[in-house]
C-alpha cells in the first residue's frame, strides 16, 4: 500500500513539476516526492520538519486549517505565515473519498505556478489516493472480528488459523513492524479507527473490558503512533502500550503487555495514564506472578481501616526503609512514622527488620493495586 501512494505522489510530482508530500487528515506524513538537491527552495522548514518527523506542528496545522482545506473539493491556494513558521507560499489539494476528506497533498508554490489543467490532472490523482486510504480504513475496520480471534484463541491450531486470517485480510503490511495499545475500562462497541492515525485494526474484548488497538510503527524506538491513539481513545480511561514486534504471531504475548501495563497505569497513576509496558518496572514482574488471593498476612493490612498504615509502609519499602526519606515524603514526624511501622509489624506479625519479610510486605501491596 505504502508504495501506492508513493507512485501517486511521484505522479503529481510530475504532473506539477514540483515536489509533493501526502498527508493524512492528522498531518501524520505517508509518502513524499523527490525534489532536485540543488533547489534548496523546495525545502523549506515546514516541508523539512514533516519529512524528518513525519508531522506538522500544531501552529502549522491551524494555519492552514484556517483556509479551510477540510471543506474544499479543489485546490486551495495557501500564503506564507512565518509567525507560524511557514515560509514559502503553498497549494493544498484535498484528498477526498465520497464527500470525507481522509488527507491533503501539499506542493510550494511559486510563479507562473501550475495552470488550471495540470491542477485538474493533479486532483484526479488526489481522488486515485482517496480511494487507497477508504480502502485502507474500510479494511481496519472489518477486522475487528479477525483481530479479536488472534488475541483470545490461545495456542494451537486455532491460534494458526486466526493469525492466517488476520494476515491474509491486512495484506503486505501484516509482516511489519506493529504495537499493541490496550485501553481500559471500555464499554461498547469498537471505535471506527478513521480517526486514529496508524492503526491497523481496533477490537473489543467485553470479558477484560478493554479495547485493543493494532498501530502500525515505523522503528521500534518510535512509540509515538501509539501514544496518539491512546490518547484519541482513551477519555478518562488509562492505557497500556507493549513493545513493537513484526508479524502477527506473538500479538497475544503483546496483547498481555499492553493490559498489564495499562492496569499499572490504573494502579499507579505516577505510570500513567499511558504507560509503556518497558516502563512500569516491578510490575511487569508482578502480573506474571499475580494471583488475586492477598498473603494471610498482609491481608489484615489491608482492610479499610487501615489504608493509612498501608500507604505508610508501601512509601517506607518505596524508599528503600530510609526513614527520613519516609518521613518527608508522607509530610510526617519521624516518631510518627516509627509509631505506624510498628503498628504495621503488630497487624502482620512480619519483621521489618528482616529482608524476606520485607520483600513479602512490599509484592503484596504492589500486588495490591493490580
Amino acid at each position: 500500500m505504502k508504495g501506492d501512494y508513493q507512485e501517486l505522489v511521484d505522479e503529481i510530482s510530475a504532473l506539477l513539476g514540483a515536489p509533493a508530500t501526502l498527508e493524512n487528515r492528522d498531518f501524520g506524513l505517508i509518502a513524499f516526492g523527490a525534489h532536485d538537491s540543488d533547489d534548496d527552495a523546495a525545502m523549506d522548514p515546514v516541508r523539512t520538519r514533516s519529512i524528518l518527523t513525519r508531522k506538522s506542528t500544531p501552529a502549522v496545522r491551524a494555519w492552514f486549517e484556517g483556509f479551510g482545506i477540510t471543506r474544499a473539493t479543489g485546490p486551495v491556494h495557501i500564503p506564507a505565515a512565518p509567525d507560524a513558521g511557514v515560509f514559502r507560499d503553498r497549494i493544498c489539494l484535498p484528498v477526498r473519498h465520497r464527500g470525507v476528506v481522509l488527507g491533503y497533498v501539499w506542493l510550494l508554490d511559486a510563479e507562473p505556478g501550475p495552470t488550471p489543467a495540470q491542477l485538474a490532472a493533479a486532483m484526479e490523482v488526489a481522488t486515485r489516493i482517496g480511494g487507497l486510504l477508504a480502502d485502507e480504513e474500510r479494511a481496519g475496520a472489518d477486522l475487528s472480528r479477525e483481530f479479536a480471534a488472534v488475541l483470545t484463541a490461545g495456542r494451537g491450531w486455532q491460534s494458526d488459523m486466526a493469525v492466517a486470517a488476520l494476515r491474509a485480510a491486512l495484506g503486505p503490511s501484516a509482516d511489519g513492524l506493529h504495537t499493541l495499545v490496550c485501553v481500559t475500562p471500555w464499554q461498547g462497541e469498537a471505535p471506527s479507527i478513521r480517526p486514529v492515525p496508524g492503526a491497523a485494526a481496533v477490537a473489543t474484548l467485553p470479558e477484560a473490558e478493554s479495547l485493543a488497538v493494532l498501530v502500525r510503527l515505523r522503528t521500534p524506538e518510535d512509540l509515538s503512533p501509539a501514544h496518539t491513539a491512546a490518547d484519541r481513545l482513551r477519555a478518562a480511561a488509562t492505557a497500556g502500550i507493549a513493545t513493537p514486534r513484526r508479524g502477527l504471531t506473538e500479538l497475544p504475548a503483546a496483547w498481555r503487555e499492553a493490559s498489564t501495563a495499562a492496569r499499572a497505569a490504573t494502579a499507579q497513576p505516577t505510570l500513567g495514564p499511558v504507560a509503556e509496558w518497558a516502563g512500569i518496572g516491578p510490575y511487569r514482574l508482578l502480573a506474571a506472578l499475580y494471583h488475586p488471593e492477598i498473603d494471610p498476612a498482609v491481608a489484615p493490612l489491608l482492610a479499610p481501616a487501615h489504608a493509612e498504615l498501608a500507604r505508610t509502609a508501601e512509601v517506607f519499602l518505596d524508599n528503600a526503609g530510609q526513614a527520613g526519606r519516609t518521613a518527608a515524603a508522607l509530610g510526617i514526624h519521624r516518631q510518627t512514622l516509627y509509631y505506624r511501622l510498628s503498628r504495621v509489624e503488630q497487624l502482620t506479625g512480619l519483621d521489618l527488620d528482616d529482608g524476606e519479610d520485607r520483600l513479602l510486605l512490599h509484592m503484596s501491596l504492589k500486588s495490591a493495586r493490580l
